[in-house]
Protein backbone atom coordinates (compact mmCIF):
# COMPACT_ATOMS: atom_id res chain seq x y z
CA UNK A 1 0.00 0.00 0.00
CA UNK A 2 1.29 3.09 -1.18
CA UNK A 3 0.51 6.28 1.31
CA UNK A 4 0.74 9.68 0.89
CA UNK A 5 1.30 10.82 4.18
CA UNK A 6 1.27 14.87 5.24
CA UNK A 7 1.11 16.01 8.44
CA UNK A 8 -2.70 15.64 9.31
CA UNK A 9 -3.84 14.26 6.07
CA UNK A 10 -3.51 10.52 4.21
CA UNK A 11 -4.42 9.74 1.53
CA UNK A 12 -4.25 6.02 -0.60
CA UNK A 13 -5.96 3.97 -3.60
CA UNK A 14 -7.29 0.71 -1.73
CA UNK A 15 -9.90 -1.45 -3.49
CA UNK A 16 -12.77 -0.82 -0.96
CA UNK A 17 -14.49 -3.84 1.02
CA UNK A 18 -18.41 -4.19 1.94
CA UNK A 19 -17.34 -2.64 5.14
CA UNK A 20 -15.65 0.11 3.34
CA UNK A 21 -19.05 1.13 1.32
CA UNK A 22 -20.95 0.84 4.60
CA UNK A 23 -18.65 3.18 6.12
CA UNK A 24 -18.24 5.98 3.12
CA UNK A 25 -21.95 5.95 3.00
CA UNK A 26 -22.43 6.90 6.53
CA UNK A 27 -19.36 9.28 6.34
CA UNK A 28 -21.11 11.29 2.94
CA UNK A 29 -23.86 11.75 5.42
CA UNK A 30 -21.68 13.28 8.07
CA UNK A 31 -19.01 15.06 5.66
CA UNK A 32 -22.06 16.83 4.16
CA UNK A 33 -23.31 17.99 7.31
CA UNK A 34 -19.95 19.52 8.47
CA UNK A 35 -20.43 16.95 11.45
CA UNK A 36 -17.31 16.90 13.60
CA UNK A 37 -16.49 12.99 14.37
CA UNK A 38 -13.68 10.61 14.38
CA UNK A 39 -13.62 7.08 13.46
CA UNK A 40 -12.07 5.35 15.96
CA UNK A 41 -10.35 1.38 17.60
CA UNK A 42 -10.52 -1.50 15.21
CA UNK A 43 -12.10 -0.29 11.88
CA UNK A 44 -8.64 1.91 11.69
CA UNK A 45 -6.66 -1.16 11.40
CA UNK A 46 -8.60 -2.68 8.90
CA UNK A 47 -9.54 -0.03 6.54
CA UNK A 48 -5.38 0.04 6.31
CA UNK A 49 -5.07 -3.53 5.20
CA UNK A 50 -5.08 -5.28 8.50
CA UNK A 51 -7.43 -9.02 7.78
CA UNK A 52 -9.61 -9.23 10.54
CA UNK A 53 -13.26 -8.96 10.88
CA UNK A 54 -15.27 -6.40 12.87
CA UNK A 55 -19.31 -5.93 13.83
CA UNK A 56 -19.16 -2.79 14.38
CA UNK A 57 -17.43 0.57 13.39
CA UNK A 58 -16.57 3.03 16.77
CA UNK A 59 -17.36 6.93 16.25
CA UNK A 60 -16.93 9.60 18.32
CA UNK A 61 -18.90 12.66 17.71
CA UNK A 62 -18.76 16.52 19.11
CA UNK A 63 -22.22 16.91 20.80
CA UNK A 64 -25.25 18.01 18.72
CA UNK A 65 -28.13 19.76 20.15
CA UNK A 66 -31.74 18.51 19.24
CA UNK A 67 -32.32 20.21 16.01
CA UNK A 68 -28.87 19.34 14.83
CA UNK A 69 -29.30 15.43 15.54
CA UNK A 70 -32.91 16.12 13.89
CA UNK A 71 -31.25 17.26 10.96
CA UNK A 72 -29.25 14.01 10.99
CA UNK A 73 -31.62 11.65 11.66
CA UNK A 74 -33.92 12.59 8.70
CA UNK A 75 -30.86 12.55 6.17
CA UNK A 76 -29.55 9.00 7.86
CA UNK A 77 -32.93 7.24 7.86
CA UNK A 78 -33.39 6.86 4.42
CA UNK A 79 -31.38 4.24 3.84
CA UNK A 80 -30.01 3.62 7.73
CA UNK A 81 -31.94 3.09 10.74
CA UNK A 82 -31.27 3.19 14.67
CA UNK A 83 -31.29 -0.20 16.29
CA UNK A 84 -32.09 0.95 19.73
CA UNK A 85 -34.65 2.40 19.11
CA UNK A 86 -36.73 4.01 15.93
CA UNK A 87 -37.86 7.10 18.37
CA UNK A 88 -35.80 10.58 17.44
CA UNK A 89 -36.04 11.48 21.33
CA UNK A 90 -35.32 8.59 22.47
CA UNK A 91 -31.74 8.05 20.62
CA UNK A 92 -31.25 12.27 21.68
CA UNK A 93 -31.89 11.11 24.86
CA UNK A 94 -29.51 7.97 24.97
CA UNK A 95 -26.63 10.00 23.86
CA UNK A 96 -27.36 13.25 26.07
CA UNK A 97 -27.15 10.79 29.13
CA UNK A 98 -23.63 9.29 27.70
CA UNK A 99 -24.56 6.50 25.75
CA UNK A 100 -23.92 5.15 22.39
CA UNK A 101 -26.63 4.49 19.95
CA UNK A 102 -25.93 2.19 16.71
CA UNK A 103 -26.92 2.80 13.42
CA UNK A 104 -26.70 -0.03 10.67
CA UNK A 105 -28.29 -0.21 7.11
CA UNK A 106 -31.84 -0.70 6.80
CA UNK A 107 -32.55 -4.84 7.09
CA UNK A 108 -28.95 -5.27 8.17
CA UNK A 109 -27.97 -5.20 12.02
CA UNK A 110 -24.08 -5.65 11.24
CA UNK A 111 -22.19 -3.78 10.62
CA UNK A 112 -23.07 -1.14 12.47
CA UNK A 113 -21.63 2.01 13.50
CA UNK A 114 -21.51 2.60 17.09
CA UNK A 115 -22.25 6.18 17.63
CA UNK A 116 -21.63 8.30 20.98
CA UNK A 117 -21.02 11.84 22.17
CA UNK A 118 -17.78 13.36 22.69
CA UNK A 119 -17.59 12.95 26.85
CA UNK A 120 -14.07 12.68 28.57
CA UNK A 121 -11.09 14.83 28.22
CA UNK A 122 -9.71 12.29 25.91
CA UNK A 123 -12.42 12.27 23.71
CA UNK A 124 -11.76 16.13 23.26
CA UNK A 125 -8.03 15.81 22.76
CA UNK A 126 -8.64 13.27 20.08
CA UNK A 127 -11.70 15.62 18.22
CA UNK A 128 -9.63 18.52 18.52
CA UNK A 129 -5.93 16.71 16.86
CA UNK A 130 -8.49 14.61 14.04
CA UNK A 131 -6.47 13.53 11.23
CA UNK A 132 -7.70 13.69 7.66
CA UNK A 133 -8.27 9.99 5.33
CA UNK A 134 -8.99 9.95 1.72
CA UNK A 135 -9.41 6.82 -0.07
CA UNK A 136 -9.20 7.08 -3.79
CA UNK A 137 -10.16 10.67 -3.57
CA UNK A 138 -13.54 10.13 -2.82
CA UNK A 139 -13.96 8.10 0.21
CA UNK A 140 -13.09 10.91 3.48
CA UNK A 141 -13.44 10.81 7.23
CA UNK A 142 -11.59 11.94 9.73
CA UNK A 143 -9.66 9.39 12.67
CA UNK A 144 -7.38 10.36 15.58
CA UNK A 145 -3.97 10.63 15.68
CA UNK A 146 -2.31 7.40 14.93
CA UNK A 147 -0.28 7.74 17.73
CA UNK A 148 -2.87 7.36 20.04
CA UNK A 149 -4.59 4.66 18.15
CA UNK A 150 -1.57 3.01 18.94
CA UNK A 151 -1.23 3.83 22.69
CA UNK A 152 -4.82 3.19 22.94
CA UNK A 153 -4.82 -0.53 21.58
CA UNK A 154 -1.89 -1.02 24.00
CA UNK A 155 -4.21 -0.01 26.94
CA UNK A 156 -7.15 -2.11 26.04
CA UNK A 157 -4.61 -4.75 26.07
CA UNK A 158 -6.79 -7.59 24.48
CA UNK A 159 -4.65 -9.93 22.07
CA UNK A 160 -6.59 -8.58 18.97
CA UNK A 161 -5.75 -5.12 20.35
CA UNK A 162 -2.38 -5.64 20.97
CA UNK A 163 -2.30 -7.16 17.35
CA UNK A 164 -4.06 -3.47 16.14
CA UNK A 165 -1.45 -1.58 17.45
CA UNK A 166 1.62 -3.60 16.44
CA UNK A 167 0.17 -3.47 12.60
CA UNK A 168 -0.59 0.08 13.26
CA UNK A 169 3.17 0.42 14.53
CA UNK A 170 5.08 -1.44 11.82
CA UNK A 171 2.81 0.29 8.93
CA UNK A 172 3.12 4.22 10.06
CA UNK A 173 6.76 4.03 12.50
CA UNK A 174 8.43 6.29 9.96
CA UNK A 175 5.82 8.91 10.35
CA UNK A 176 5.23 8.78 14.03
CA UNK A 177 6.12 11.26 16.00
CA UNK A 178 8.15 10.18 18.62
CA UNK A 179 7.81 13.04 20.92
CA UNK A 180 3.74 12.68 21.12
CA UNK A 181 3.94 8.80 21.54
CA UNK A 182 6.14 9.53 24.32
CA UNK A 183 3.89 12.15 26.29
CA UNK A 184 1.06 9.83 25.25
CA UNK A 185 2.85 6.77 27.16
CA UNK A 186 3.04 8.95 29.95
CA UNK A 187 -0.61 9.52 30.41
CA UNK A 188 -1.54 5.62 30.17
CA UNK A 189 1.40 4.24 32.57
CA UNK A 190 4.10 1.80 33.32
CA UNK A 191 2.52 -1.27 31.82
CA UNK A 192 1.24 0.55 28.33
CA UNK A 193 5.27 1.60 28.23
CA UNK A 194 5.96 -2.38 28.56
CA UNK A 195 4.09 -3.25 25.95
CA UNK A 196 4.81 -0.59 23.43
CA UNK A 197 8.41 -1.89 23.62
CA UNK A 198 6.89 -5.73 23.23
CA UNK A 199 5.14 -4.48 19.80
CA UNK A 200 8.66 -2.89 18.76
CA UNK A 201 10.58 -5.69 19.07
Amino acid sequence: MELDFKAKLIKFKKELSNLDLFVKEFTNILNEINLSYVIVSGYISIVFGRSRNTEDVDMIVEPLNFEQFENLWKKLKENFECINTSNIEEAFDYLKSKHAIRFCKKGYFIPNIEFKFRKTDLDDFTLKNKINIIINDDFVFYTSLLELQIVFKLFLGSEKDLEDAKYLYDLFKKYLKEDTLNELLDQFGEEVKERMEKIKR
